[in-house]
């Protein structure tokens, strides 16, 4: 096991991994209009996965249940508009005004990039389990 060998690998990801989760957040919300928001945070959420399986640590356990979340989350945004005479992947954006924050937008492409993200961490947790992560940090995930 690779943690067993390198302590300070496993110290630098354990560190490091609270870290990456606040860059993956601000690249959810900064981008979840923009290109990219949902799967840029997923990739980041992904590579914290990736590395805390090769070392032991807790990770996502189902990777297929959390692609399937996702799917059906991304789906169900997706097709919803269509219900109320809408285009496919139409956005409905709520304003709200908060005391401290002011005027707040959000909308259904939030709820859309967080099915995104939940399909790509899920894709990057199965992809090393079958290649075999799980064998490498010694623990049996199936």
């Amino acid at each position: 096991m690779i943690a067993e060998r390198s302590i300070v690998v496993r110290t630098g990801i354990e560190l490091a991994s609270p870290l990456a989760v606040v860059v993956a957040a601000y690249l959810f919300f900064a981008g979840h209009n923009q290109p990219g928001g949902g799967f840029g945070a997923g990739l980041v959420l992904g590579a914290v996965a990736a590395l805390r399986i090769v070392v032991g640590l807790s990770a996502p356990r189902r990777p297929v249940v959390l692609m399937g979340i996702g799917g059906v989350l991304a789906g169900v945004v997706a097709v919803a508009p269509l219900l109320f005479g809408d285009a496919l992947l139409d956005q409905v954006v709520v304003d709200a005004d908060l005391p401290v924050l002011g005027t707040v937008k959000s909308g259904t492409a939030l709820i859309f990039d967080l099915g995104v993200t939940l399909i790509v961490v899920g894709l990057v947790v199965a992809v090393l389990l079958a290649l075999g992560g799980d064998e490498l940090a010694g623990e049996d995930r199936s």
